[in-house]
């Protein structure tokens, strides 16, 4: 039989005490006088109360929790980025629950709801790849919910957003490949409905550009996922294509290392037949072999980045706080898929 919790009220009665000596007592007020308090205390450790934060939380308006939407937990961008976000949030007193939008808009819509339901304090989001407007996330703004944006973002949206320099990133990418000796250089491209690989590409031209390099067509090949098999078919394309590349940029790992295995087993050597740059540095682009040269996005501070923003703008509610977007700085890490012997 299950026992019924116990309450304020329940204590009052015991004691013989009002509700509001013994809420003071448990909060410490120094209205109420030592002796008293380590008995009210006493009483509420032996009975097992402890406080209902939801009821309390009610009160203040304020839940000091935070919804988070990422499109897939699986990739190791998001689970740093929701590292950094929960260890912020932890510091500071708030709880995060995190939804997975698997890159349906359907599935961001139907989160939205339950967030609303909820009443969180505040959410994060990273937006699917199905994701062409956010008239969806307009409700908390006229809820007075703050909203940051983090890594794909909606430019077209006024909220606060963590974002990378993507196409500054790519253009360092592709030039580490030029400056090493690479003449015809391919780009393996993710989904150009985003912004972040639309940016990577520009990114990758302007290099070619920069160096007098042409700008072919036929070594640009597009991806929807940026997932490993789709990675084997864009290198067996470009294996197979009437210009041989000596240089790939791609727009992730997973189809850097696709690559990587294709032009191998082919019997081409990494990186002196061809070198290789991907974007992201998941841990895998360590151990593959050759090590993998990537762009280190900063996934983890980037989530920290947004954590802090949002709980400012939560903890600040009654001063008007103007959108902002912070730009987290990427490092090129050189490893042996482009690295001279």
């Amino acid at each position: 039989m299950a026992t019924s919790r116990i309450t304020i009220k329940d204590l009052a009665k015991r004691m013989n005490f009002s509700v509001s000596t013994i809420s003071r007592a448990l909060h410490d007020h120094p209205s109420i006088g030592k002796k008293t308090t380590r008995e009210v205390k006493k009483l509420a450790k032996e009975l097992g109360y402890f406080p209902n934060s939801v009821a309390s939380n009610l009160r203040r308006n304020k839940t000091t929790s935070i919804g988070v939407i990422v499109p897939r937990i699986d990739i190791h961008f998001h689970s740093l980025a929701i590292s950094g976000i929960e260890e912020v949030a932890y510091k500071s007193g708030y709880t995060v629950t995190i939804y997975q939008s698997r890159d349906s808009l359907e599935r961001e819509v139907s989160i939205t709801n339950i967030l609303q339901t909820n009443m969180v304090d505040g959410i994060i989001i990273c937006l699917g790849l199905e994701t062409k407007d956010c008239k969806h996330f307009t409700r908390f703004r006229e809820l007075s919910v703050p909203l940051v944006f983090y890594d794909r973002v909606s430019d077209d949206f006024e909220a606060s957003k963590v974002i990378i320099d993507d196409f500054e990133a790519a253009f360092k990418a592709t030039e580490h490949l030029i400056l090493r000796g690479c003449t015809k250089i391919a780009h393996i491209a993710g989904c150009q409905s985003m912004n972040i690989f639309k940016a990577r590409k520009e990114g990758y031209k302007a290099a070619l550009a920069k160096y007098n390099l042409e700008i072919n067509d036929s070594l640009i090949e597009y991806t929807t996922e940026l997932s490993y098999d789709e990675g084997v078919e864009c290198a067996k394309k470009l294996l197979s294509g009437k210009i041989r590349p000596d240089g790939i940029f791609c727009a992730n790992d997973y189809t850097a290392i696709s690559s990587i295995q294709v032009f191998a087993k082919a019997g081409f050597h990494v990186p002196n037949d061809i070198a290789v740059v991907g974007f992201s540095n998941y841990p895998i682009s360590k151990i593959i072999e050759p090590t993998l040269t990537t762009i280190d996005d900063q996934a983890f501070e980037m989530g920290q980045t947004a954590a802090k923003l949002l709980i400012r703008q939560i903890e600040e509610k009654d001063h008007v706080i103007a959108s902002e977007t912070i730009v987290i700085k990427t490092e090129l890490v050189i490893r042996d898929s482009t690295r001279t012997s």
